[in-house]
This record gives C-alpha cells, structure tokens and sequence, in this order.
C-alpha cells in the first residue's frame, strides 16, 4: 500500500486542520433543531471553517455540493444538504465535515439527535462512538507495542459492538481511510473483521476511524443523486468519525478538542501536551 508518513511536525499541521473541523461540527451541533434544514446547517459550518483561514474538504470533491454530509435517519453517509431537507422532531442526523488548512486535512462526523429523540436511537448513536473510540484505543496500543496492525482497529470497532445488549448491523463497503495531503488515502479500514492482518501500525500514520451501524439490516443502497447511501430496509443509521495520527508512545485524536485524553488516558501521545 501507498501510506502517506508524517513526521511530528506533519501531524501537529494536521492538528491543527482537526480543530477547524472541531469548531464546524460544535457550531453545526449547536445549530441542529426542529425547523432548521440541512442546507443551513451546511452554511453554518461552511462560514466557521472559512473563518478559520481553512477550505471545506468536501466541496467541490468529484463534484460533491456541500461542505458537509448531513445523513438524517435511514441515511448512512455522503448525503448533500438540501434547502428541503428540513429536521423534524426526533430525527437522528449524521454530520460529516472536513477541513484543508496549510494543505493538510481533517476529518470528522458526528450523531446528534433532534430535539426530543427516541432513547433507542440515542443509544446507537453512543454505540458507534464507543466503538470508535475502541478502536482508537487498539491502535493506540498497537503502535506503542509496536505489533499492532491495522485490522486491530477493526476487530476492536466490531467487537464493541457485537458486546452491545442489542444487536446492530455493522455497514461494510464503507469505512475508515488514510489522510493526510488528501482527504482519502490509503489503507481502507473496515469496521469488522479478524485481528493481526494488513499493514503494521506505525509512527507517523494518519488514520480516519468511522464506524457506521444500523438498527436493522446492514445492508445499503445508493440513492440516483449518485452520493446517497441508505439502508434498504429503512432503519436509522448512525455514523460517527475522528482522525488519529499515531505516535511512537500512543495516538492524538486531531480533530478532538482534546486531543482524546478524556477517553485514552494515557494511550494520548506525550505530544499531544508538547
């Protein structure tokens, strides 16, 4: 595979590219409510990355509209903001967004519930963070033993939630990503599969870790606008991202406010607080 290696001073670049997509998704967070469509929520995260100096990663990219992907319900990922796509009560939205700042890229998502929403949904939704946040934590320890290897991250997304009380449908197909000087590099990783296989995990790695889960079938479609994924039997979906670099003593989390500690304890890189 084609890895893209940064050297420390890359990765701080990158984080600082993370915070710019930080600060769009807090903004797009707090702006979600009944009565606000999907297409505003886009312009509010635009003007907060611009601000910043930076470019929305995802506009403009193979033609993609928006700045960010904002998939409500039955939708996965990669859904375009619409001025008509207004949010209703108790609807579960996914926001994806990236950032290009100084040529190095973020990239993050989130699951936010609308107003009132139903405590199942919300619960899914914690889920999928747990489970991206165990698969943080593999890597983590992976490059620090130094024997981990990429698809640690995706036996520990998977096991997390398989050990969930309730049974979800895991999304294959879509997944994780290298990044770096662009958005999506390699390796892909999957959200499911066996420990100790693919690339070792190494110093100086830029790794997207994106979980996706259903309450029902993990099977999907693509709607005709060519960037919508769906589930096909309907169910609520929910889809949650953070960009990781990888240092010789535990990972940061580049596009969490901070850097990850509250959640890695000590698996956060020393460089984090250099």
């Amino acid at each position: 595979m084609d890895i893209e290696i940064k050297t420390p001073e890359q990765l701080h670049l990158m984080r600082a590219a993370g915070l710019v997509v930080a600060a769009a998704l807090a903004a797009a967070r707090e702006a979600v409510k009944p009565g606000v469509s999907t297409a505003e929520l886009d312009a509010v995260a635009e003007d907060v990355i611009r601000s910043h100096g930076a470019i929305p990663s995802f506009k403009g990219y193979h033609g993609f509209p928006g700045t960010i992907c904002s998939s409500v319900n039955e939708q996965i990922v990669h859904t375009i903001p619409n001025p008509k796509h207004v949010l209703a009560e108790g609807d579960l939205i996914s926001i994806d967004c990236g950032a290009i700042l100084n040529g190095w890229h973020g990239d993050a998502a989130i699951t936010v519930g609308v107003g009132e929403t139903r405590p199942d949904l919300l619960r899914m939704a914690e889920v999928a963070e747990d489970s991206m946040w165990a698969g943080i934590a593999a890597a983590a320890r992976g490059v620090r033993s130094g024997t981990g290897r990429l698809t640690d991250i995706s036996w520990a997304v998977e096991s997390a939630v398989r050990k969930a009380p309730r049974k979800y449908g895991i999304v294959k197909g879509y997944g994780g990503h290298g990044i770096g000087t662009a958005m999506h590099q390699e390796p892909h990783i999957h959200n499911h599969g066996r420990p100790g296989r693919g690339p070792m995990l190494v110093p100086g790695m830029a790794l997207a870790i994106e979980p996706m889960i259903t309450m029902g079938s993990a099977r999907t479609a693509e709607l005709n606008d060519g960037w919508t994924v769906v589930t096909t039997d309907g169910s609520h979906a929910a889809h949650v991202e953070h960009s990781i670099g990888l240092f010789e003593d535990g990972v940061w989390v580049l596009t969490a406010p901070d850097g990850g500690r509250a959640r890695l304890g000590d698996l956060l890189t020393s460089a984090a607080t250099a």
